[in-house]
């Protein structure tokens, strides 16, 4: 039991759905906005897994098949599956065999008086078979420790899946959001340009002046130098989306929106509390343990267990070598009585270190609560703001055009223009930031709730199977019927293994979600 590993709730993975999970359809109220998650495309060819990926689809698949952190965690998920035979194995038949060859001395005493000395090198040989009977919860509570560090485990790799799933919308996201930025830095360079030309021109006739034209200068160069920094950004992109995905980004479609289940705060949180991985493993890890606490109480109580031996022995007798074998069986009874209060003192230990764990239930429900609040209020406000982003770009290139007008009649000076052309790159440049974190942000909510998983972002495409490899080896070394009986009756002692529910005295409490004014709220007034 001890090598169980307590992990800080939520320190080391995100959301995770259990593959058992039923989620329930909930209605959209009338009154809240509809999330939507980023849906897979059509199944992808997967002939060639190291071409360029260029749908969300294909990069899911690839990552959730070829990420090396994802397949390291199936693996630990593997290792932990044999913690349940090498528990069971306690409870089934032991045998072993030991053979020696070794000098004896042996003082036989004489019919006559005295003792005659016997002594010489001679072989031996036995078989011991073991069969616990009882062992009041000792066999069984590691049974069940084990159980439950195979859920924990399972736990932790639903939360990596999800975890790999979520970067691979951010990179695949920000792959979009950086080539977008390069494309609007180029935009800007080539509205610059021409304003250099056009006051270049303007300058030769004295329709401007030369401190115009160096100002317009001045930006061209800005230009360039963004130009350079947003194509090292997009590199960088590249590179984050070749590290999760596995292979290089090609031309990436828009992704496809779907409906996402929760219709508000309160439901996705509800959500959670049923399918969400650090409530899931938080529990695990508090079974884990509980069973410690019954395994420290079953080592101050006796244990019955059945012991058989069959030896060959070789006596020296005289000068003859005589051959003894035996054969002997017997039931045993065993038990501390006095162990200087160690025993006591891993009960105690074991119930501090349990309730450690049942407290951290409580703080996974609160990381729980924050990051659905969290996700929920990014993903609404990134909403709202591309409504009112769109329309300032709008706005902005309406402005510039007209100054540019104005500009060679005389009603607006190159420094007017110029700010113009920079506050159309900044609406460009912050709806196009927006519209990456609304599209990740959707999918924050689902990784916070605990649907973001291969079930749901590619329905119908096959998936890990977490249970095969389990199935395969939970029975190794089971005696038929003689184990299962065995392992009834040490189960008799033990409490019950439900989960336990939180004791946080803030309860149900949600944090609020941000209220998005209505459409009414932010229209603009109409011109007098």
């Amino acid at each position: 039991m001890n090598i169980y590993t307590r992990h800080t709730a939520g320190a080391a993975f995100v959301a995770a759905l259990l593959a058992s999970a039923t989620v329930p359809t909930m209605a959209a109220a009338q009154d809240a906005p509809s999330p939507v998650v980023i849906a897979a495309a059509p199944a992808s060819d997967q002939a060639d897994a190291s071409g360029p990926v260029t749908s969300l689809d294909m990069a899911f698949d690839r990552a959730y098949w070829s990420n090396p952190t994802l397949l390291a965690e199936r693996a630990r998920l593997k290792s932990t599956d044999y913690r349940l035979p090498q528990a069971r194995a306690r409870s089934g038949p032991q045998l072993s065999a030991e053979a020696g060859y070794g000098y004896s001395r042996n003082n036989i005493e004489q019919p006559t008086g005295g003792f005659a000395a016997r002594s010489g090198w001679a072989p031996s040989a036995a078989a011991i078979l073991s069969q616990p009977l009882f062992t009041f919860g000792r066999n069984a509570s590691a049974e069940r420790g084990a159980s439950a560090q195979i859920d924990y485990q399972r736990a932790v790799l639903r939360a990596m899946e999800q975890q790999v799933l979520l970067q691979t919308v951010s990179v695949y996201a920000d792959v979009r959001r950086e080539r977008a930025a390069v494309r609007i830095a180029l935009e800007n360079l080539a509205l610059l340009e021409r304003e250099l030309v056009d006051n270049t021109s303007r300058l030769k006739v004295r329709d401007t002046t030369r401190t115009d034209v160096e100002q317009v200068g001045t930006r061209v160069e800005i230009g360039r130098a963004q130009l350079l920094q947003a194509k090292r950004a997009a590199a960088l992109a590249e590179a984050e989306f070749l590290k999760t995905v596995g292979s290089p980004a090609g031309d990436l479609a828009a992704p496809v929106l779907l409906v996402q289940p929760s219709s508000s705060l309160e439901d996705a949180f509800s959500f959670a509390q049923k399918i969400h991985p650090i409530l899931i493993a938080a529990h695990a890890r508090e079974r884990a343990s509980r069973a410690e606490i019954d395994a420290a109480r079953a080592e101050r109580k006796p244990r019955v267990d059945l012991r058989g031996r069959a030896g060959i022995d070789t006596n020296l007798f005289g000068i003859d070598r005589v051959r003894q074998s035996t054969v002997r069986g017997e039931v045993l009874v065993s038990g501390p009585i006095f162990q200087s209060g160690a025993l006591t003192a891993r009960v105690e230990e074991a119930k501090a270190a349990n309730d450690a764990d049942w407290r951290l239930i409580d703080q996974a429900l609160r990381e729980t609560r924050i990051e659905i609040t969290d996700a929920w209020n990014e993903w609404i406000t990134a909403e709202a703001a591309l409504v009112n982003l769109s329309a300032a770009v709008q706005l902005a290139e309406q402005a510039y055009g007209g100054a540019v007008q104005q500009e060679r009649v005389g009603m607006r000076t190159t420094l007017d223009v110029l700010d113009l052309a920079r506050d159309l790159l900044s609406a460009k440049v912050n709806y196009n930031q927006t519209l990456a974190t609304a599209q990740i942000a959707k999918a924050r909510v689902l990784a916070a709730t605990g649907l973001l998983d291969q079930e749901h972002v590619a329905p119908g495409k096959p998936r890990y199977d977490e249970q095969r490899n389990f199935n395969r080896v939970k029975n190794d070394g089971d005696v038929p019927v003689l184990t299962s009986i065995v392992r009834a009756i040490d189960r008799v002692p033990l409490g019950s293994k439900a989960n336990r529910e939180g004791r946080d005295p803030l309860g149900p409490m949600i944090p609020p979600a941000v209220a998005v004014p209505s459409a009414a709220e932010t229209s603009n007034p109409s011109p007098q």
